[in-house]
């Protein structure tokens, strides 16, 4: 063989669909797909980050903005929607090694669809944007303090530009 070898995530990705008005399953399983292994891909091979070699379990929960409200309210006492959550399933550190299921990824469709408008952009790049905004926040990443955001916004612009799609902080106020 020659060249390099296409990167396996071997993350296996379980999509629930709970709420009317999402593209339909298929279509939202590949974006899903293409966008977790992009991001894993670049975290491998610019961060070292490592993946369980029996691969590891995602659960995406798309769902709208009166769900996420009452899980944002019982879980950050907050009141309100919010575009994204992740909940992992086990404690990790940013380049620590993750267990067999990663965690949770829950997304409100009517803050999702409302912010992309505001921002211009289509409905699928900011999905996209926050696919890996949750990811990240799954591999021990945040943004409580402005060196950790500095750190999490940079890993995500880059990995969008690897999707071809540009940086979703330019310019903007992070979402």
């Amino acid at each position: 063989m020659t060249g390099k070898e296409p990167f396996e995530s071997g993350i296996d990705i379980q999509i629930s669909v709970e709420t009317p008005g999402w593209p339909d399953a298929d279509t939202l399983e590949a974006l899903s797909k293409t966008t977790i292994d992009a991001a894993a891909a670049y975290l491998a091979s610019e961060t070292g980050q490592p993946f369980p070699v029996g691969g590891c379990e995602l659960s995406l929960l798309f769902s709208d903005d009166d769900a996420m409200r009452a899980i944002n309210q019982q879980w950050r006492e907050q009141d309100k929607p919010t575009n994204v959550l992740s909940f992992p399933a086990f404690p990790v550190e940013p380049q620590g090694m993750p267990g067999p299921m990663l965690g949770d990824i829950l997304f409100a469709r009517e803050t999702i669809e409302r912010e992309a408008a505001d921002l211009g952009i289509p409905f699928d790049n900011h999905l996209t944007h926050l696919l890996v905004h949750g990811f990240l926040h799954l591999l021990g990443y945040d943004h409580d303090d402005d060196e950790d955001a500095d750190v999490m916004e940079g890993l995500e612009t880059r990995i969008l530009a690897t999707l071809d799609l540009s940086d979703p902080y330019e310019n903007t106020f992070p979402v």
